[in-house]
């Protein structure tokens, strides 16, 4: 989400290059879902400058990878890359968060409107600061105790930002989530290279 429609595409573009191009080094690898992160963030960024144009579809289209999909994404692709055990309870929990957000997507009509330097998405999702938790907890839990020093790292910015990010946008002063996936696709293109030494052992949990 950014503060426009033009620096939507502007960021956006850039993402989904850089995801590109972690992807391609990756290679076909354990390591390929994670490091296609990036894409998946960059297309959601561009499909928002439709939101921003009042395209129905667009907002159906954004909302539907912001709340379902990435909760349910993040964990499984952590576990896909490090083996680690425990991330596939962040998947459960990613899971538990997914169903209530699809099913109120299913149920109630997207809106969004522009609120200051932001847009302000509405679904009527019940409950909604338990799935937030939940949310928060699925997708920065899955990294923080991913064993990959990288994905540590990448967890703690993800964790920290998506708190300044949060406390921006409720002032509507400015969007800046797509400034933070922009330095997520720059730590997963870093960590797309090659396994972690501290991952190679492969503890289980």
């Amino acid at each position: 989400m950014c503060w426009s429609a033009g620096a939507d595409l502007l960021v956006g573009s850039a993402v989904t290059a850089v995801g590109v191009a972690a992807v391609l080094r990756a290679g076909p690898t354990r390591r390929l879902p994670l490091a296609a992160l990036p894409v998946l963030l960059g297309v959601h960024q561009v499909v928002e400058a439709g939101v921003w144009s009042g395209w129905a579809w667009a907002r159906t289209v954004w909302l539907v990878i912001a709340l379902p999909l990435l909760p349910v994404y993040v964990p499984a692709a952590v576990r896909c890359a490090t083996g680690r055990r425990s991330a596939a309870w962040f998947s459960v929990l990613g899971a538990a968060v997914a169903v209530p957000l699809a099913v109120a997507l299913a149920r109630h009509p997207a809106t969004a409107h522009p609120h200051g330097h932001t847009l302000d998405y509405a679904i009527g999702v019940p409950a909604a600061g338990l799935l937030l938790a939940g949310y928060l907890a699925a997708t920065v839990g899955a990294l923080l105790c991913s064993g990959d020093r990288r994905l540590r790292r990448l967890g703690a910015v993800l964790g920290a930002g998506a708190l300044v990010c949060g406390l921006l946008w409720r002032l509507a002063f400015v969007s800046t989530w797509c400034a933070l996936a922009a330095v997520a696709s720059v730590l997963l293109y870093d960590w797309a290279a090659e396994p972690d030494v501290n991952s190679r052992s492969r503890q289980r949990r």
